[in-house]
């Protein structure tokens, strides 16, 4: 097979997307003619028709399916690649690359990013989106260099160690009509006899953990209806009326059904934990001094 140009695979993707050859030209600024002899061009290269042409829309053949699932992340990767060479070519000379929960995105991480980046401007900081969960095995694997996974795992994998970053409230997020809606507190023993949403263990199993032990601490064993892996969905599910759950104070700016929780008296709170390899590199040596 003749190796295809990135233009003809723009014009492929394109097409793939908008189903038209007169709307896929024009979202690339060039005319139709050329844009046509791209696709026939690369159909040619590849051996095989990728689109079946109709009067009423452009639909593709199962080469053009599977075509397209091997090819669409080329052209991010490749934008992906440039900017890390401008990066190198402006003086960044290291990369790191870290992994946080989009729920725990406070004002103090956003501050905590913020603050290295301008510190540091030579190290190119990629940050990542993923599940406690998913971040240790991004670590095994690899992938990233260290980790806001919340709560510590139950059982930390070998060689990787943990450091303690901030303490964070925690909130019972209630269910419309309930009856302590609009209190200023409440008590964790007032929740035994509700029906509870949860994080599943498997996306945030030290947090699920954690839920479980001091709900046991309280005297009773929370009546789970329902979960869910990320915990802005637990907290919608909460508004729907599905059931009561305990999350982290970050979530109460998604909704505003959120109570302080004590237990015995006390403010209830979890210790967050950043995680990483103990071979740490120099950057993310860098990264934990300015955390502390």
């Amino acid at each position: 097979m003749q190796e295809f140009s990135v233009r003809e695979l723009q014009c492929f993707l394109a097409l793939a997307e908008e189903r038209s050859f007169t709307r896929a030209a024009k979202r690339l600024g060039i005319s139709q003619p050329p844009f046509s002899r791209h696709i026939q061009s690369l159909e040619e290269k590849i051996g095989t028709s990728l689109f079946v042409r109709s009067r009423q829309e452009v639909g593709m053949t199962p080469a053009g399916k599977a075509f397209r699932e091997e090819s669409r992340d080329i052209l991010p990767q490749m934008a992906r690649a440039g900017e890390s060479a401008r990066r190198a070519a402006s003086g960044e000379t290291e990369r790191l690359d870290v992994g946080f929960v989009s729920a725990l995105l406070s004002p103090e991480l956003v501050e905590v990013f913020a603050r290295f980046r301008k510190k540091h401007p030579r190290v190119q900081l990629n940050l990542h989106d993923r599940l406690p969960s998913e971040q240790v095995d991004a670590l095994l694997l690899g992938e990233l260099d260290l980790g806001f996974v919340g709560v510590a795992p139950p059982r930390m994998p070998a060689g990787f160690s943990l450091v303690k970053w901030m303490e964070e409230p925690l909130y019972a997020f209630l269910t419309p009509g309930h009856p302590k809606v609009g209190a200023k507190e409440i008590e964790l023993e007032e929740l035994a006899q509700d029906p509870f949403v949860m994080i599943s263990s498997e996306a945030a199993p030290g947090f699920a953990a954690y839920l479980r032990k001091v709900c046991q601490d309280a005297g009773f064993r929370p009546r789970i209806v329902q979960e869910a892996r990320r915990a802005q969905a637990v907290a919608a599910m909460t508004v729907a009326g599905t059931g009561v759950s305990i999350l982290p104070a970050s979530l109460h700016r998604i909704t505003s059904n959120g109570v302080k929780l004590q237990y015995q008296g006390q403010p209830l709170a979890i210790t967050l934990q950043v995680i990483h390899h103990e071979s740490e590199s120099r950057g993310v040596r860098t990264f934990l001094e300015e955390l502390g």
